[in-house]
């Protein structure tokens, strides 16, 4: 069977003789020949139950010459100087929940995703730079609900990382972090979003679509949004290319990259969308607006310390007419 034998506190003979049967067994020996003896059943007390939960919160205590149990569903390594994942951790297939927080880990593998039933990671405090598209693109897509990446060097995570829909709690905060997850829309279990003290400018215009119980987004140099002042990228008359990922995606038609080069494949993913519903790819008008975060959360920790709920929200249009309709509105309202 797929499982781990512990035998411990055994005689030597006794267990030489076991392993010998076994041998034998194995080998396809008649069992009226085999070397048994009479068993005495142990006792419950004598019987040690798979381990499933291990704390080590120093590296004194980090094991070295002793694998980790595989049979571990809860690993914490805290304040153990880790400079990198343990390959073993890596070989915990019935993990849960891995806590390597308050190490000195610089970059993740992206065997991490083998961990098929992870659902809870946290690297609070370390020195990560990046978290890769291998990791967003692995089985944790479909396992990780609690990610905490708080307290690191991160700057900006990938178009990719919206593909970890189960997420349901994401922290964060103390980074560098310039923007946030362009497609962050699509992460609709997320409940629980932090990333305060992070160098946000403003926040992009998928922000709308969430659904969330608290927000945090605390001491962020957010800039101060002037819809009057747009940034115009339109090309009159728009360009063939532009045509035709417009129709793409307004007419919802299959692709892949089996049919288009990947580049378009990836450019069409990351199409933004008018106030009007319509899609635009490298042809638009973009400006940012100011929305209440009480529109996206329930519980909102104020943005700054004048008691402010409001941040910059980008939008874009896909034409001259959809802004001009836009800044009519804005211009009556105000």
């Amino acid at each position: 069977p797929a499982v781990d034998v512990c035998l411990s506190k055994v005689d030597a003979s006794n267990l030489k003789n076991f392993l010998s049967a076994v041998r034998l067994a194995h080998q396809g020996t008649d069992i009226g020949s085999l070397p048994l003896s009479a068993l005495v059943p142990a006792k419950t007390s004598e019987v040690e139950k798979p381990k499933t939960k291990m704390i080590i919160t120093s590296r004194r205590d980090y094991p070295l010459t002793k694998n980790f149990p595989y049979s571990l569903e809860h690993l914490q390594a805290s304040y153990c100087k880790l400079a990198r994942i343990d390959m073993r951790v890596l070989c915990l297939k019935k993990l849960r929940k891995l806590d390597l927080s308050h190490n000195h880990i610089k970059q993740l593998p992206a065997t991490i995703g083998d961990l098929i039933c992870l659902q809870e990671l946290n690297l609070h405090d370390n020195h990560l730079e990046s978290f890769s598209a291998a990791l967003c693109n692995s089985t944790l897509q479909k396992s990780l609900q609690f990610l905490d990446l708080s307290q690191n060097k991160i700057k900006a995570l990938p178009i990719q990382f919206c593909q970890l829909r189960e997420l349901v709690n994401l922290k964060l905060d103390d980074n560098e972090l310039i923007r946030l997850p362009f497609k962050i829309g699509q992460l609709d279990h997320l409940r629980f979003l932090s990333a305060a003290r992070n160098k946000l400018p403003f926040l992009p215009s998928d922000f709308r679509k969430l659904c969330l119980e608290n927000l945090d987004l605390f001491g962020n140099p957010f800039e101060q949004p002037n819809p009057l002042v747009p940034n115009i990228q339109l090309k009159i008359p728009l360009t063939l290319l532009e045509c035709a990922a417009r129709a793409t995606i307004n007419y919802r038609i299959p692709y892949g990259c089996h049919l288009l080069p990947s580049h378009l494949c990836e450019d069409l993913e990351v199409a933004k969308t008018c106030q009007c519903g319509s899609a635009c790819l490298s042809s638009f008008i973009q400006i940012t607006v100011t929305m209440n975060l009480h529109h996206v959360a329930h519980t909102v920790v104020l943005v700054d310390n004048m008691g402010g709920t409001e941040a910059p929200i980008i939008c874009y249009f896909c034409s001259l007419d959809c802004y001009s309709q836009f800044l009519d509105r804005y211009l009556q309202s105000n």
